[in-house]
């Protein structure tokens, strides 16, 4: 039997900006690219960035029915080209958008960095009092299998409608359809290539799902929004040579050497366990220890997080740990690497080393946590 193959090309016509309804907030869309923006080139094979932001308004009716939405394309990328700067521009796009008045941010972006730029944003954001919600997508917008509306219509429902006041990400929470979850933006990490529900609070619970529906349920401590606040402030200043190394049986600690005769003011070390790295080493070279104290007297910050992902690093459980602390490591307690290592770069931005490594295990953003008492962010 014949099979009958459908391919349905998405047409490249204008679209027109639906009216506003004043009764509705208004919610501002950043786009930044990634896969929410693209779709399959059946031309030449690969999924190309090509969607046009205006194109949201035909393919996801639900929006205007939601909140009145404002347009502001910043630029078209894949997240793994992104850098601070960009980080930078988001920050200071989001702090515009809220001080004219938004009731909230959506900013599309590329999976796979999106973590880093939603706790770059964290930090960068002062006196936030809206909700900054970036989503995105696993599955092109053109493919069936597409998590790219249902994650952009939760998106701007908490944007609309919820009185979280932080950064997060707000993506499919299984891999069916009905519902989607919002995480706190230092706590959120990537943790599968392909599903559609990558995405995991580490550490932490969500702040929020968001029903098919479009029913907000809470079930995390956030901080809330108030009525009467100051302006949005963003402190976008960062300090790009910052290192995040991974230590591993055979590994080079030499490596530290080469970012220090680069001018590197900062290390975040995914050591194993509870914070360990090579010290006590049985082949001569091979003990980081040296190392880590000469980047330590050149004034580097040098902190240490797990690869283990989910835990805490202890200074004080196995003497290695301790000789670590004595040399002067901070221990970034439940930190992931990727948060503890966008936190470093600001910290050195804005302070000067001392006081970033005095702020480095101090909670600013909800990165950390002082106690973990529950099992189910490990499901």
């Amino acid at each position: 039997m014949e099979k009958l193959v459908v391919i349905v090309i998405l047409a490249d016509f204008p679209f027109a900006k639906p009216k506003a309804d004043a009764k509705l907030p208004r919610v501002a869309i950043i786009w930044t690219g990634g896969t929410i923006g693209s779709k399959v080139a059946y031309g030449e094979g690969g999924v190309e960035s090509t969607v046009k932001p205006e194109e949201l308004f035909y393919y996801v009716p639900e929006l205007p029915e939601i909140a009145n939405i404002s347009m502001n394309h910043l630029f078209s990328a894949w997240s793994q080209d992104l850098t601070y700067v960009e980080w930078q521009k988001l920050a200071d796009a989001v702090a515009k958008e809220i001080n004219a008045g938004a009731r909230g941010v959506v900013i599309t972006h590329g999976t796979d960095t999106m973590h880093y730029t939603a706790a770059a944003l964290a930090f960068m954001l002062k006196n936030l009092n809206a909700p900054v919600v970036l989503t995105g997508s696993q599955r092109s917008s053109d493919r069936g299998s597409s998590d790219a509306f249902l994650n952009l219509i939760a998106a701007v429902r908490i944007a609309a409608g919820s009185d979280i006041a932080e950064v997060g990400i707000c993506m499919h929470a299984s891999s069916s359809d009905d519902k989607m979850v919002f995480i706190r933006g230092t706590k959120a990490r990537k943790m599968h290539t392909s599903r559609r529900d990558a995405f995991r609070a580490i550490n932490d619970k969500p702040i929020a799902y968001v029903t098919r529906d479009g029913e907000i349920s809470y079930v995390g401590n956030y901080r809330k929004t108030v009525k009467a606040s100051a302006k949005v402030k963003a402190e976008t200043k960062f300090e790009p040579l910052v290192a995040l190394l991974k230590t591993h049986p055979n590994s080079d600690p030499e490596v530290m050497q080469y970012y220090l005769e680069k001018g590197y003011r900062g290390f975040i070390i995914e050591g194993t366990g509870l914070g360990h790295t090579p010290i006590d080493v049985v082949h001569e070279g091979r003990s980081w220890l040296p190392h880590i104290k000469s980047a330590i007297g050149e004034s580097a910050v040098v902190g240490m997080t797990s690869q283990t992902i989910y835990g805490r690093v202890h200074p004080n459980v196995y003497a290695p740990l301790r000789v670590l602390n004595n040399a002067g490591v901070v221990f970034c307690e439940d930190m992931t690497p990727e948060t503890a290592y966008v936190k470093l770069g600001w910290l050195l931005g804005n302070y000067d080393n001392e006081k970033a490594k005095e702020l480095l295990n101090k909670n600013i953003a909800g990165e950390i946590n002082e106690r973990i008492t529950y099992d189910e962010f490990l499901l």
